[in-house]
């Protein structure tokens, strides 16, 4: 991520990246609402956990096929009320920057190229020494401009209060914490007004919890945020690509007069970093979630809980922007009797700050779910359920808002607490395709061996206290087919798409229409088989260890058809549900912990992935499989890199010594100019004894 204050939004993976064309990101519920995981304070949370496997996100259908985080805040509990106050401060800085060479050097070389070919060097010995000795930093600059338009480091800073406590009918939990984060680039001090990067957040949750009576009980979370962004008039990745593509020796930053220089045509990077205004932006967000809880067991039968679920989230954003132009001189030429700059006014700015707003639709969404549960124990038998409706709707401003529903089921049986089975299934839907296909259904089954259990395990309890194997075996699916289409299965038309002119002369011209994208028959979200194989080991109650070797085959990813002949007729080439990819992997977690004394507790967790995935199914001509199967994109990693494979550099002694042209034994390179000592030799991999675009 960029690091950018405000704009360092988290992207997780889970298991790595099983699609190359569909949404990539997992399913994040907090408190059991799909929630945005940025938009949660640390302070607020009580528990973090990741269903990975089939089993476990096998009832969340059409939404779980990359995984699902689920985030619980933190509640409040039957005893003395508690507070906490907790305050961090950090430092930050970028991990690595780009390192330039310096002026004197950079002209010292340009003139060796142009010595090479014959041309006038463009810079004399006289400048270039002037310039290293640093003689007069305002004719002879030497700009490090990433230094010049960024600080060392950045401070953030985060202060939080947490309240809890509560009595056998009343129990609740209420976390404030404001979050102060600055950013690396710099401003001027100088300027009345202030445009350095700096991102301020306040954020309260308050989470109750009221027994009604003995079997009910209702729930009320309410959170929330309020969000001040504040930063330069200017794109960053357009800052940072000027200060790489502008020379050090081009001018200063500023000229020791106060006037600002400027190469025509081309940007002074500091002066658009901290002399063209401000920018700030305002976002705040309310999170509600109520629910009805009863206990129906002496209404029906023991172990017997029915849900109410309601949610309502809204999140909104505006933005005032206050941008201006300084006065901006042409690069001085030297200096007058008296000393001063010669140089005169290139473009005249404004002396005031312009003025600009605006505000976002932002978004609103809406979740009901109503639930039974059922967990009861006979004797040596186990016995739990679960049945869940639930329904979500999701308006960002869009065509039209985003909408899932569906149905959920899992049934769980255990024998005298060493074998355990597991079923569950997810029947639901999404908008975004065809009426009567919408919804899928997707099951899923686990098993497991709780070996510690066993008798024969008693004479070793000392030392392995915990032993289970276990399996899962599922469907899933993923409705984020990407493309950036919606409701793909219709045929789109394109307005205003050429016309004709109609009568004599000129004419009248009359615009056209022609077919847009073309409909895919059904439709459908990409499905994915899920296979995990774990072992669970305790040794000595005081190390955990995890193992899961996984395997997913994922198909129907949507793509548009490379393979269709243009004698078809379409003017779009088609979409359909065509690629597969495999994803597979293992992982390993260690989880130590140890009272060494009463006032002493030592804990350490460790981890370790390795994923490995491979497409299978890619729309390509067979031609590129069977004449150039290096090209081919079908059986290798998805986002693998494409392009020439460098063996190395020229030597002289890959030139003919009279001549100075290539050895004949090597391939002719056609990747533009004539190749010397020193450029970057390639693989002719179709040994056709040239290198060009056909062996990339």
């Amino acid at each position: 991520r960029s690091g950018e204050p405000g704009y360092d939004a988290s992207d997780i993976k889970i298991r790595g990246i099983s699609t190359f064309a569909g949404g990539t990101s997992p399913l994040v519920l907090v408190d059991g609402i799909e929630r945005n995981l940025n938009d949660i304070d640390v302070a607020s949370i009580e528990s973090f956990s990741v269903l990975k496997d089939a089993a476990a996100s096998a009832v969340y259908g059409v939404r779980g096929a990359n995984g699902v985080i689920l985030v619980n805040t933190k509640r409040g509990f039957v005893g003395k009320p508690t507070i906490q106050v907790r305050t961090e401060t950090a430092i930050q800085q970028p991990t690595i920057l780009p390192k330039f060479i310096r002026a004197a050097p950079y002209m010292s070389l340009i003139n060796e190229l142009a010595a090479d070919s014959n041309r006038p060097l463009p810079f004399t010995d006289e400048r270039i020494a002037k310039t290293a000795s640093n003689y007069d930093p305002d004719l002879y600059p030497d700009v490090n401009w990433i230094d010049a338009i960024t600080k060392d480091y950045a401070a953030t800073s985060r202060t939080s209060l947490n309240i809890a406590g509560g009595s056998d009918v009343l129990r609740y939990a209420m976390t404030a914490s404001y979050y102060n984060e600055r950013g690396i680039l710099a401003a001027d001090p100088k300027q009345s007004y202030d445009s350095e990067t700096r991102l301020n957040r306040a954020t309260v949750r308050t989470n109750i919890d009221i027994n009604l009576s003995k079997t009910t009980l209702f729930r009320v979370n309410i959170g929330g945020f309020l969000q001040q962004l504040n930063k330069g008039d200017n794109s960053t990745d357009n800052l940072f690509n000027t200060a790489f593509e502008t020379t050090p020796f081009a001018h200063p930053a500023i000229y020791s007069d106060g006037t600002i220089p400027k190469v025509p045509a081309r940007p002074n990077p500091w002066a658009i970093s901290t002399q063209q205004g401000y920018y700030k932006q305002g976002a705040s967000k309310i999170e509600s979630f109520i629910a009805l809880e009863q206990d129906l067991g002496n209404l029906i039968t023991k172990g017997l809980k029915g849900k109410l679920v309601y949610s309502f989230d809204s999140y909104s954003s505006n933005r005032i922007t206050r941008g201006k132009s300084p006065d901006y001189y042409n690069v001085a030429s030297g200096r007058d009797l008296q000393g001063n700059l010669i140089h005169d006014i290139q473009q005249y700015g404004q002396e005031f700050l312009g003025f600009g707003n605006g505000a976002e639709y932002g978004d609103r969404r809406v979740y009901l779910e109503a639930s039974t549960t059922y967990g009861r124990t006979y004797g040596k038998h186990d016995l739990n359920g679960l049945l869940l409706y639930n329904q979500n709707s999701y308006d960002n401003g869009g065509v039209q808002p985003y909408r899932h529903q569906g149905i959920a089921g899992r049934t769980s049986y255990g024998f005298d607490r060493k074998y355990i089975g597991e079923f569950n299934f997810g029947y639901n839907g999404s908008e975004n395709f065809a009426k009567g296909e919408r919804y899928g259904f997707f099951p899923s089954v686990a098993l497991g061996w709780i070996a510690s259990e066993e008798k024969f395990m008693e004479p070793y309890l000392d030392v392995v206290n915990k032993l289970k194997f276990r399996g899962s075996y599922g469907l899933v699916g993923n409705d984020n087919i990407g493309s950036d289409r919606r409701f793909a299965y219709q045929t789109t038309i394109n307005g205003n798409s050429g016309g004709y002119n109609w009568g004599t002369g000129t004419g009248n011209y009359i615009g056209g229409i022609q077919e847009g994208e073309v409909g895919v028959t059904n439709l459908t979200w990409e499905k994915v088989v899920k296979t995990d194989i774990g072992l669970e080991l305790g040794l000595w109650k005081m190390l955990d260890i995890t193992v899961d070797v996984f395997k997913e085959k994922r198909k129907d990813i949507f793509i548009r058809r490379a393979t269709v002949p243009t004698q078809a007729g379409f003017i779009n080439t088609p979409f359909a549900n065509f690629g597969k990819m495999e994803n597979k992997g293992l992982e390993v977690a260690l989880n130590f912990n140890k009272q060494i004394t009463s006032d002493f507790f030592m804990s350490w967790r460790a981890n370790f992935t390795y994923v490995e995935n491979k497409v299978t199914q890619r729309d390509e001509p067979d031609g590129v499989r069977d004449l150039y199967p290096y090209k081919s994109a079908t059986n290798i990693q998805n986002n693998t890199l494409w392009g020439q494979t460098a063996m190395g550099l020229y030597t002289t002694d890959d030139f003919d010594s009279e001549t100075g042209l290539l050895n004949d034994d090597l391939p002719e390179s056609q990747l533009g100019g004539v190749v010397r000592p020193g450029d970057i030799k390639y693989l002719d991999k179709n040994n056709d004894g040239v290198i060009n675009a056909l062996d990339e």
